[in-house]
């Protein structure tokens, strides 16, 4: 069965959103209102709708830090996720939780980012030498 995922979430400005969505993310826009516009970020579809951001807490674990709970994201392969990294660091994005690997040398190794949109969505990136070790024990 083949799916996509979709999310439909709160910005309170549609402009922004094109700029950091379609210009730092690299995401391909898709249609839109005056009221909510479509992106298709890594494959799947995030709905952006005016209105008021989700509330968040930093109450996720992460090795020794708290993350913004919830939160949504993606998992790419290492050399996509090290490219994004450099996109946005070279974008300037201030970081929840810096680019880092996670459980080196173990099953499971991943790379990881935390970030926020410019509304306050925050946003994981996950990398992995292959995906197939997404669900490694």
């Amino acid at each position: 069965m083949r799916s996509l995922f979709h999310f439909a979430f709160n910005v309170t400005d549609l402009d922004a959103a094109r700029r950091f969505y379609g210009g730092v993310l690299g995401c391909i826009e898709g249609r839109s209102t005056a009221t909510w516009v479509d992106f298709d970020f890594f494959g799947h579809q995030i709905s952006l709708h005016l209105g008021e951001p989700f509330m968040t807490a930093r109450t996720g674990h992460v090795g020794e830090h708290l993350v913004p709970m919830p939160h949504f994201g993606l998992i790419l392969e290492l050399p996509d996720w090290q490219a994004m990294a450099q996109r946005l660091e070279a974008a300037g994005t201030a970081f929840v939780l810096k680019p880092q690997v996670r459980f080196e040398g173990q099953p499971g190794e991943q790379w990881t980012m935390f970030f926020l949109d410019p509304f306050g969505n925050p946003i994981e990136v996950k990398g992995f030498r292959s995906l197939d070790a997404v669900y490694a024990t």
